[in-house]
């Protein structure tokens, strides 16, 4: 091993490495563990979210392959129907040569898309590999493949003989920029400030009725006769294409003109006064103008009360020629200007005033989105919603956390039919043809429509030219990916075996969208369940809790955190593309602000463990690049600590020096395990405590607390590993050392025990490397090459290795409680000769005084005390202790004399400090355990391990004013 900690000098080795040897494909042998990728949009490369996501998926797969399981993770992208295209129609505006979509033509069009998706296809999958995503590359898979399109034509074609896809005209979300329908998903809705118009839409026929108003004490203020009644919008466009006005049923204002006729204004069509419990009497003037072609409460009114439709905008969101002639062909906003003046010269405008609103925008566009009724493709999904409800509730599928399952039932309670055409060229086109009457006929191809339905060539016919919506082939991802509908595929791809998947890791923002269709169609068509488990992430935010945009300036690239990037190369980056050039100098400003010198390197291994840590069952991540710097320096702890178990192990000659030396020396030297192993008291409490890790480790992946992975196992690691065995082992190891500090070398030049304690630190460290690998792939690749060998264990990768298993015989509690008193000890001696200053190699008497339950303890532990505390000596004190810096240890008082180490007016003036801070620390216990509320509501535990506390801070106090009384002598 080299001697510094360097990722770039065998990541991409030993991906490599992994990839052409085929650790990731599937063995055919034990129990399936199947993980879905849910696959990236090919819109270009990856971003946090992703990388978070893949390393949880990841580690998932990587365990359970080390488990036995017969591991597959099916991976591969989405084609992304609206988002790619509005990629390629920027990169064409960019290319500044002319072209476009429309001038190019469809067929040009999506060839430059296929050029695209190859080059955004491939950088995700470079990205996925620089991650150490383990997924088996051979079966990746791309939703617009030749496999997963036949299944999106075969479920449309069934679905629809099924009566369960029909073509209609209903009201969806339009993007007039897009010109297309999109999906709620890709609707944002947020506050903006507008105004609010209220005007007179005249009665029909000389209908009046008594407007009376009062103010707030109920006093009649006003009473007038009116032959009008006031409606108030936001849109006051869309009263082009209004078709009733609704009061509430209940409202005796009104009740006698129910069934009569207003005259509607500008257009001079008579519309019906109706009633309907949606209006809410008590808002405004209690009557709401009805546009069902405009607004989606109001296509609902529409349908119960079969009212017309009339839609007055064009796909691009002018006026069309349902609309009086003035007003056609003008753009929304210019239409609205045009009807506010009309409305104020027929002194029909009553009013203006500032109004709050929801306004909904294309999260793409950024347009604003429009109700439009148009003719599109519906899925029916109150049966096949009924189902997929059904399937979650009687736990055939699993949400973790289980509190997702009242989101999903909400959603699927209360689901609507489903849109799933889109006036987009790239995507799956539709499997319908009409003839020149407009009769649709659906099959899977033309020729199959012409035999279903005997039609001859006479008979001409045009395929549809919508295309399906993404989420749709989305939807069958589960199986399409596994050949359905073609038998033989299906058989070669392993259906029966890896269908259902184990988990689908994802977020819960498309828990409608994806998750639940995907269970829906995948029991509607093979019967079965998509997955067993539903993991729900959260989403990656920035450090501040911030959502990561292009628009903020805040977006991380996770090869940028892998690889670094210069503060100048980050800014070109942020600044590059913005819908808003404006935004530009903000972003710069607070880039060079928090990277003034660009972000480090920190390896995969460091962002994943960082990934790992932050994954809880809450909803936000907050990613902060200081957790990545600690994560990388434990990367580097593990590093530094298996150089020193390496080189503490007897010289292994290189393959030159055997050969130079006649090979009598073998160049690969076993470290055997010895008779009496383990040997030491610290070799079975490092056992244990390994075992107590791994048996936590076991647990939390099965509650997929990855949080509580990780922290699991950076404690181990890093405190029981790194720090105590390296530190417990040194008088074992440094044999030369010892003897000069101890005085006595007997202990330190035992052979066995030495030998012992070698095979121990090899033992330990090559298990924790293959309890890490899940999470930390390639640093412990790596390292384990140069460990495995020294312990005989042979193999071309640690990822075939079998994972570390909790052992029961390797629990030593008795032994894991004394090293604890050990390490107890040895930690306030060194405080104290940190307080004092002591020079680390100096030499200090010890004292004892009071008593120890097992006085044996010093005996045992005497040679190592003296080691890592540097002690000369060690003796029980008989009579009065003399000025000493001490500490309490139970009730054993650890005592340093301070004649010619130390001022003993600072020393008293310390003394007096930290028994002040120790009775405040007593105080606070004497509190908690006073207070009934504490001590009958929190848990048992927690109220005993309180009790126990307030016994060490009375102890400590009695120890620290017996020290204080010592100095006062001195």
């Amino acid at each position: 091993m080299d001697k510094s900690f360097e990722p770039a000098a065998f990541e991409t080795r030993w991906y490599k490495h992994w990839e052409d040897s085929g650790c990731f494909k599937p063995s055919g042998i034990g129990t399936p563990y199947t993980i879905l990728l849910p696959p990236p949009n090919v819109t270009g490369t990856l971003h946090m979210g992703h990388a978070f996501q893949h390393t949880l998926m990841d580690a998932l797969v990587r365990y359970h392959r080390m488990r036995g399981f017969d591991t597959l993770w099916q991976v591969g992208t989405d084609h992304a129907g609206i988002a790619t295209e509005m990629v390629v129609n920027r990169n064409l505006a960019l290319a500044g040569n002319g072209e476009t979509r429309d001038g190019l033509g469809r067929d040009a069009f999506i060839e430059r898309v296929w050029e695209w998706k190859k080059e955004s296809g491939d950088t995700i999958a470079r990205q996925m590999r620089r991650i150490g995503a383990s997924g088996d590359w051979s079966r990746e898979t791309f939703t617009m493949d030749p496999m997963p399109s036949a299944s999106v034509v075969e479920a449309f074609v069934r679905l629809h003989d099924e009566g369960l896809i029909y073509r209609g005209q209903r009201l969806v979300n339009w993007d007039p920029v897009l010109k297309t329908a999109i999906s709620d998903l890709e609707v944002v809705s947020e506050e903006e400030q507008g105004a609010m118009w209220s005007i007179r839409y005249p009665l029909a026929d000389g209908a009046t009725y008594d407007h009376v108003e009062h103010d707030a004490d109920g006093n009649e203020t006003l009473r007038e006769s009116r032959d009008y009644l006031v409606v108030a919008t936001t849109r006051p466009e869309t009263m082009l294409g209004d078709v009733a006005v609704a009061v509430h049923p209940d409202d005796a204002r009104y009740a006698h003109l129910i069934g009569k006729q207003l005259r509607l204004p500008l257009s001079n069509r008579l519309i019906p006064i109706i009633a309907d419990d949606y209006v809410d009497r008590d808002f405004g003037t209690g009557c709401v103008k009805i546009t069902p072609a405009h607004d989606f409460n109001d296509y609902a009114i529409g349908q119960r009360h079969a009212l017309p439709m009339i839609n007055i905008f064009t796909p691009d969101a002018k006026i069309n020629d349902n609309a009086p002639q003035k007003y056609r062909g003008e753009d929304r906003y210019a239409a609205r200007k045009l009807v506010l003046a009309d409305l104020v010269a027929l002194d029909l405008l009553v009013e203006e005033k500032k109004h709050k609103l929801q306004v909904p925008r294309g999260d793409r566009t950024g347009q604003v989105i429009e109700p439009y009724l148009t003719d599109q493709w519906f899925v029916k999904m109150d049966a096949l919603a009924k189902r997929g409800l059904e399937l979650v509730e009687n736990g055939s599928v699993q949400f973790v956390p289980p509190n997702w399952i009242s989101t999903y039932r909400h959603w699927m309670e209360n689901i609507q039919d489903w849109c799933i055409s889109r006036q987009l060229w790239w995507g799956h086109r539709i499997p319908a043809w009409y003839d020149d009457a407009g009769n649709a006929y659906v099959g899977s191809d033309e020729a199959d429509v012409r035999a279903k339905k005997n039609l001859g060539p006479d008979v001409s016919l045009r395929q549809d030219s919508d295309v399906l919506e993404t989420w749709f082939s989305s939807a069958l991802w589960p199986f399409s990916t596994m050949g359905w509908p073609n038998e033989e595929t299906m058989k070669e791809r392993g259906c029966d075996r890896y269908l259902p998947s184990s988990v689908l890791v994802t977020g819960f923002d498309i828990i409608f969208f994806w998750v639940a269709r995907m269970i829906m169609m995948t029991d509607h068509f093979t019967g079965r369940v998509p997955f067993e488990h539903v993991y729900i992430t959260g989403l990656v935010r920035d450090r501040d809790g911030q959502k990561m945009s292009k628009s903020k300036g805040n977006v991380l690239d996770p090869l940028d955190i892998i690889d670094g990037i210069s503060a100048d190369a980050l800014v070109t980056k942020r600044t590059t593309g913005l819908m808003k050039p404006t935004d530009a100098p903000r972003i710069e400003k607070a880039t060079r602000k928090e990277f003034p010198e660009g972000i480090a390197a920190y390896g995969a291994d460091a962002l994943r463990f960082t990934f790992a840590s932050l994954a809880t069952h809450g909803r936000d991540i907050k990613f902060d690049l200081q957790r990545c710097e600690g994560y990388k320096n434990f990367c580097n702890k593990l590093w530094n600590a298996a150089n020193y178990v390496l080189r503490s192990l007897p010289e292994v000659p290189s393959p030159e020096q055997a050969e130079a030396r006649g090979d009598l020396i073998s160049p690969t030297q076993i470290v055997s395990k010895p008779e009496n192993w383990p040997a030491t008291a610290f070799e079975k409490a490092l056992l244990t405590k390994l075992s107590a890790m791994l048996r936590e480790t076991e647990n939390q992946y099965s509650a997929y607390r990855f949080d509580l992975v990780s922290q699991a196992q950076y404690d181990f690691v890093w405190t029981e590993f790194c720090d105590w065995a390296i530190e417990l082992s040194k008088p074992y190891l440094n044999a030369k050392v010892a003897v000069d500090l101890a005085g006595d070398g007997e202990l330190f030049t035992d052979v066995e025990k030495s030998s012992s304690v070698q095979y121990t630190l090899l033992y330990v460290l090559e298990a924790s490397l293959r309890a890490l690998h899940p999470l930390i792939p390639f640093i412990t690749e790596e390292i384990w090459h140069a460990v495995a060998p020294r312990l005989g264990i042979e193999g071309d990768s640690i990822s075939r290795q079998p994972y570390p298993r909790f052992d029961e015989t390797q629990l030593y509690p008795s032994e894991a409680s004394d090293v604890e008193w050990l390490r107890a000890a040895v930690i306030k001696l060194r405080s104290i000769r940190s307080q004092l200053s002591i020079a680390p190699l100096k030499t200090v008497p010890l004292l004892l005084q009071g008593k120890l339950d097992d006085p044996a303890q010093i005996e045992r532990h005497a040679a190592s005390l003296k080691f890592l505390a540097r002690l000369e000596s060690i003796d029980w004190l008989a009579g009065d202790a003399p000025p000493a810096a001490g500490a309490v240890l139970g009730e054993l008082k650890l005592l340093i004399p301070l004649a010619g180490l130390v001022d003993l007016d600072a020393e008293r003036t310390r003394l007096a400090k930290e028994l002040k801070r120790v009775e405040g620390e007593l105080a606070k216990s004497q509190g908690k355990l006073a207070s009934d509320t504490f001590v009958q509501n929190a848990p048992a535990a927690v109220v005993e391990q309180e009790r126990q506390r307030l016994i060490e801070w009375t102890q400590q106090i009695e120890g620290l004013r017996a020290q204080q009384d010592a100095l006062s002598r001195g």
